[in-house]
């Protein structure tokens, strides 16, 4: 295949049909096109090689809903099947918004009805679902490369025979929580294209903002299975700079109460003693400071309140966090701050059972204490303690 033009495989059982999409495309100004025109599945099956290890010779299926040996959208699972890298528009004659939400959910790029189809259209939907899922494979193949390099990282950890449990487990609720924001990735995309005309620019930049906070998602899980890797090493360094607590504390509570504003969560942030600048690694600070107040949100009810006490004393300050959350059962407590060890009450609570783990270290390094007092359906209140280091 050349690099400019365009090998389309149609699958297309009305010849008339079939002749007026390749008239279509005739009159593309933009791209060449090349079509190749069978009538049935079983023949575009043939057509499609079946060895992986060669490039496929096409770049992109029309594929029509109605066919002699198939119906519906069950046509997609055997042609997935022979080339799961292939994006396939679907062409139907019924305008179905459930019918074309479900195509996608099944792997289909795009969406056409026929009688609405115009050069312009056809060109454009063929465009897009090439660009989408060249960048959904992409993202398919950083989530191998992840999954990838966590199993490597957790290897090097194991060193008695729990680990080799704490592995396994890792490795799925990482895979669990790559796989959502790849779903969210696939359906606002999706959305984009099929809804493209009657999107408002405000829920066209919405759908682009869950694209972004989606891929942003899947940088902080490879970010926190680094981190670990990185501590449990003894390659995590302590950097300590001159810090105003207060000012940054003040700016975490912003950042955080973004997310606990759309659930009626008040955060009160309380500050006792003298207030003086210390020395602190701004980074690991970062880490103990939204973690413990990221979980007290994400662990609360709706309509409640996190209070987060700042203590200045002689040699220590102390940062408190308490909520009025879930809390943590008596005899899972101790387990708490374990890499991959999650409450047995989360629920379909995400997450990935690091965040208390890296707040551990994090306070280590510092050469602090964490603390933990929680009864659960009441709510938990976690204690840092770290020594007051000045200029």
């Amino acid at each position: 295949m050349t690099a400019d033009l365009i090998h389309i495989l149609l699958i297309e059982d009305n010849l008339a049909e079939a002749r007026l999409l390749q008239e279509f495309l005739k009159e593309a100004s933009f791209n060449e096109f090349s079509l190749v025109h069978v009538k049935r599945l079983s023949e575009a099956l043939d057509a499609i090689d079946e060895d992986f290890s060669t490039p496929c010779l096409y770049n992109l299926i029309l594929l029509d809903l109605t066919l002699p040996d198939s119906q519906g959208l069950e046509s997609l699972k055997p042609l997935m099947a022979r080339a799961p890298c292939l994006p396939i528009v679907v062409l139907t004659n019924t305008n179905d918004e459930q019918l074309a939400i479900e195509a996608v959910r099944k792997g289909a790029q795009d969406y056409l009805v026929k009688r609405q189809i115009n050069p312009q259209l056809l060109v454009r939907s063929i465009r897009y679902a090439i660009e989408r899922k060249e960048y959904l494979e992409t993202l398919r193949a950083v989530n191998k490369s992840l999954k990838n390099r966590v199993e490597e990282r957790t290897a090097e950890l194991v060193k008695a025979k729990e680990v080799n449990q704490f592995k396994s487990e890792f490795v799925s609720i990482l895979s669990h929580d790559i796989r959502n924001p790849l779903n969210a990735i696939l359906l606002a995309a999706g959305l984009l294209k099929n809804s493209d005309d009657r999107l408002d620019p405000d829920k066209k930049f919405a759908h682009y903002q869950m694209i972004r906070s989606a891929v942003k998602n899947m940088s902080l899980l490879l970010d926190e299975a680094s981190f670990i890797g990185k501590a449990d090493s003894g390659k995590l360094n302590c950097e300590l700079i001159e810090i105003d607590l207060v000012a940054f504390c003040h700016a975490i509570v912003e950042e955080i109460q973004l997310t606990a504003t759309q659930n009626n969560i008040d955060i009160i942030f309380n500050i006792q003693g003298d207030r003086i600048n210390i020395l602190s690694d701004e980074k690991l600070l970062h880490h103990i400071l939204t973690n413990l107040l990221g979980n007290a949100v994400k662990y609360s009810l709706s309509n409640s309140t996190v209070i987060f006490d700042l203590i200045y004393q002689h040699k220590t300050v102390i940062l408190r966090i308490k909520d009025s959350g879930i809390g943590i059962p008596i005899q899972e407590q101790k387990q708490l701050f374990e890499p991959f060890h999650r409450a047995s009450n989360v629920g379909n609570i995400s997450g990935t059972g690091l965040g208390l783990a890296i707040v551990k270290k994090c306070v280590e390094v510092h050469g602090g204490e964490i603390s933990l007092q929680s009864q659960e359906g009441v709510g938990s209140t976690f204690t840092v303690t770290l020594p007051l280091l000045k200029n």
